[in-house]
């Protein structure tokens, strides 16, 4: 029996989309996805925009929770535990299938009472004992303290926004002038343009010895029904020659592939950092801490101090940061660093 939203093909024994109540069936999907309706809520709206079950009767919360929770409606069927590939029409994507059984699960989850939001709970480790720093507030200050849930700690509270303080000033150690980053992002604008003129040059040659191969190619087919090359031979030589052809075919494309991605990931990267000093500016405290974790991992708290590990990328910053500070734009080739070549490969755009 076709389920609703469908109806039934007696000739083909099958079932087909029913145009009158399908486009509910998608609407309750949509709405559901949401995340602002109950179930209860669902059926109210659904049911007052005219959708009833097979003999006419108002649907039940119990079938529009079994309607969100049937796979059929993306085309698939259910029989036995097992998925088959249906025949069918679907309703709606698996997509917004997916997303629905998300918002149900996350509904279905018990609430847990609400802590008070902290920006940096669970943010920092302790750097005496490895435990996590919780906050908690004290004459209307936020402070900072170790859970010593470990061993015995003798870390002492930090006010949080000592600690914000010093996060702005990390952030400002890897921060790029405007003059340094211009200057940097010409020179690599300028190896791209000599690269794609390199790039040019080495297509030509390439597109040129691909002509030549499909010129062989011809010609051996030509040997081969004159009767001057064996079946054996003209196989053998013809999978040389499409081999040859197919491996110019790559080299091409992944020379193109490889040079601009490389400059592009490089001039990011400098314009990301050539932001630091705002962000390090700015009183968002949430915004202050996503740079954070974009610029660094591992953070601890010891003696009343930050301390974290900067990522590949920006300990090369980092280091030029006191050349970005000069008022005389200076040049680097960070093609030439190894440390740079491994912080572009880790994509220092990630967080």
């Amino acid at each position: 029996m076709a389920p609703l939203g469908y109806l039934n093909n007696k000739e083909t024994k099958m079932f087909y989309v029913d145009k009158g109540k399908s486009p509910f069936i998608k609407k309750a999907f949509e709405a559901y996805d949401t995340g602002n309706y109950t179930l209860k809520n669902l059926r109210k709206i659904i049911n007052g925009l005219g959708l009833v079950g097979k003999k006419g009767k108002m649907l039940s919360v119990s079938n529009y929770q079994y309607m969100l929770k049937n796979k059929i409606y993306y085309g698939m069927i259910e029989y036995n535990g097992e998925l088959y590939d249906g025949k069918h029409e679907p309703i709606i994507t698996k997509k917004l299938f997916d997303l629905c059984q998300e918002v149900m699960a996350n509904k279905s989850k018990p609430k847990s009472p609400k802590l008070k939001p902290y920006i940096f709970r669970g943010f920092f480790r302790c750097g005496e004992c490895g435990c996590f720093i919780t906050t908690e507030t004290q004459k209307g200050h936020n402070y900072l303290r170790c859970t010593k849930r470990k061993n015995p700690c003798s870390q002492r509270y930090a006010r949080e926004d000592a600690i914000t303080s010093q996060i702005k000033e990390e952030i400002k150690k890897v921060s790029l002038s405007s003059a340094w980053t211009s200057a940097s992002i010409n020179y690599f604008e300028n190896e791209k343009m000599k690269l794609a003129q390199a790039e040019s040059s080495f297509a030509q040659k390439a597109r040129n010895e691909l002509v030549e191969i499909e010129t062989k190619l011809d010609r051996l087919l030509d040997l081969q029904l004159d009767g001057n090359l064996s079946q054996a031979e003209y196989t053998a030589k013809k999978y040389k020659l499409i081999l040859a052809k197919k491996d110019l075919e790559e080299k091409i494309s992944a020379f193109g592939r490889k040079s601009n991605n490389r400059f592009e990931l490089a001039i990011a990267f400098l314009k990301e950092v050539n932001q630091a000093e705002k962000y390090a500016q700015q009183e968002n405290p949430e915004r202050i801490r996503e740079y954070l974790q974009k610029i660094g991992s591992n953070f601890r708290i010891a003696d009343r101090t930050l301390v974290l590990d900067f990522k590949n990328a920006f300990k090369i910053a980092k280091k030029y940061h006191a050349e970005a500070l000069c008022a005389e734009a200076v040049s680097y080739d960070f093609t030439k660093s190894e440390n740079w070549r491994r912080g572009r490969d880790s994509n220092p755009r990630r967080a």
